[in-house]
């Protein structure tokens, strides 16, 4: 217990002296986040806290191997420990290159995949009972399993490092109840581990809180989400049962709610799913009216929260555990609808989208009707059988008045022909209705090399409203339309 204490204070006043070299070394170097529409901070401000967070970390538990007490003496240099360091050094160094460079998102997750692979080749490996087997007993499985849980702490640390001191408290009271977990199960050496990593955050804390003078920077929230997964694999913490495998989900519950979120609401808009937007949990409090540093406070107390929750787990049956998780979804549910992500997840918006995917299918029957139009206007042998067929379907989409004209400028096998067709429902004339209820469209026919007229509708849609697929109905007639010209004029 006196070496976990000790090698937390250590990391805390190495951590503390040395980040301010690493700002320094930012500047000088031009590592600096520069404001945009993202960002909440005014000015340039260095993102080089993680290489002062990694080297805390080597350093204090070099000093505690060599200092040599009952806990430290357990840090076996070996082929193992190489690789697990090997891949630590791989994503903390693409993060830390990034600061610098900025790279694309395809080449860091690949790093973070060899990091995590290396880690795997190392032990760290997840093997907990799933649907009735061991994941070891499956090497494939276990593997991808293991990279997964690897990228997924590594870019839920670094989505989280949006505010001041937001990545670093989150990681810092996970880290630390996490490490009182690791000393219940008397598996000292995880507990020396995630007090080192404790320390070098608080440490760091003191000058990245708000107003920060100093980020973490994507080296190290890569770093701190690497140690942490690795860290929760290799130690006692996991185990065979689901609820010691809920415990770290449960302490970086925040983070790992947003990383899991952030893709399914990029995707729902529209958005590439991987690429930054500012609709994370830190920016929905700051929009919602909170201050930066109120903000944080919230995340910290919910932080917090689970972590105590956490440690409450570990002592409760499976079947306990299952229910409690059920009411933390429910919880988890009713923040979603607080902070507004359910605009994104609204059932009108789905049926909308469901109806779009069964009408570009041609399951829906209206789809299918309109479809049997289109093939006979297709079938068209001259001009008078298209026009008629082009009725049927004026009349079928409800439209008040429809003019078709043809032209013979480039088109000469239409010969002399100059053909205009108007047909009008129920007497209305666009030229007497009024433009503040009808909507009028005029339709080009033509090509690149080739002119035939046009197509002109209008429609009275406040008396008439139109239906979801109107609008798409009359262009996919303008290219059936346009189609059967061409093919007359051959």
């Amino acid at each position: 217990m006196t070496t976990i204490l000790v090698s937390f204070f250590l990391a805390a006043i190495l951590s503390n002296f040395l980040t301010p070299l690493a700002g320094k070394f930012g500047e000088k170097f031009g590592a600096l986040d520069v404001p945009d529409e993202r960002k909440v901070h005014s000015s340039a401000i260095p993102r080089t806290g993680g290489g002062a967070i990694f080297l805390v970390f080597v350093i204090s538990v070099v000093i505690m191997r060599i200092v040599g007490t009952d806990v430290s003496a357990r840090v076996v240099v070996d082929q193992s420990l190489w690789f697990l360091f090997a891949g630590s050094v791989v994503t903390f160094g693409i993060g830390f290159y990034d600061d610098f460079r900025r790279l694309g998102p395809k080449v860091k997750f690949l790093f973070q995949i060899i990091g995590a692979s290396l880690a795997f080749a190392g032990g760290a490996r997840i093997g907990a009972v799933f649907f009735g087997f061991d994941l070891l007993d499956h090497i494939v499985l276990s593997y991808l399993m293991t990279v997964f849980w690897f990228l997924l702490l590594i870019n839920a640390i670094n989505l989280v490092d949006g505010l001041d001191g937001l990545a670093g408290g989150v990681v810092l009271f996970a880290s630390l109840v996490m490490m009182i977990l690791a000393i219940i199960k008397q598996d000292y050496l995880m507990g020396l581990y995630f007090a080192v990593i404790a320390g070098s955050v608080l440490g760091f804390l003191r000058y990245n809180f708000n107003p920060a003078s100093i980020f973490l920077g994507d080296g190290g929230s890569y770093f701190l989400g690497y140690a942490m997964a690795c860290l929760s694999v290799m130690g006692s913490i996991k185990s065979q049962t689901g609820a010691a495998i809920a415990i770290p989900l449960l302490a970086l519950g925040v983070p790992l709610f947003d990383t899991m979120l952030s893709p399914v609401r990029r995707f729902l808009r529209g958005r590439k799913m991987f690429h930054p937007d500012n609709g994370h949990v830190h920016h929905r409090l700051v929009n919602m009216g909170l201050t930066t540093r109120k903000a944080v406070l919230v995340i910290y107390s919910i932080t917090l929260g689970l972590c105590a929750l956490a440690l409450v787990v570990t002592n409760l049956r499976d079947e306990q555990a299952g229910l409690f998780l059920v009411i933390m979804g429910a919880g988890a549910a009713l923040m979603i609808r607080k902070l507004g992500y359910f605009e994104y997840l609204a059932s009108d918006k789905f049926y909308g989208w469901f109806k779009d995917m069964t009408d570009q299918a041609g399951f829906r029957h209206e789809r299918r009707s309109f479809l049997n139009h289109q093939i006979e206007i297709s079938k068209s042998p001259d001009i008078d059988t298209l026009w008629q067929r082009i009725l049927e379907v004026a009349v079928f989409l409800d439209l008040d008045f429809i003019e078709l004209k043809l032209c013979d400028s480039q088109c000469n096998q239409l010969k002399q022909r100059v053909p205009m067709f108007e047909f009008s429902n129920g007497n209305t004339n666009p030229a007497l209705m009024e433009w503040q209820s009808a909507m009028h469209i005029m339709l080009p026919l033509a090509t690149k090399d080739c002119e035939f007229g046009s197509m002109s509708i209008s429609r009275d849609v406040v008396n008439n409203p139109l239906t979801p697929f109107t609008l798409r109905r009359i262009e996919q007639l303008r290219r059936t339309v346009l189609d059967t010209l061409i093919k007359l004029n051959q």
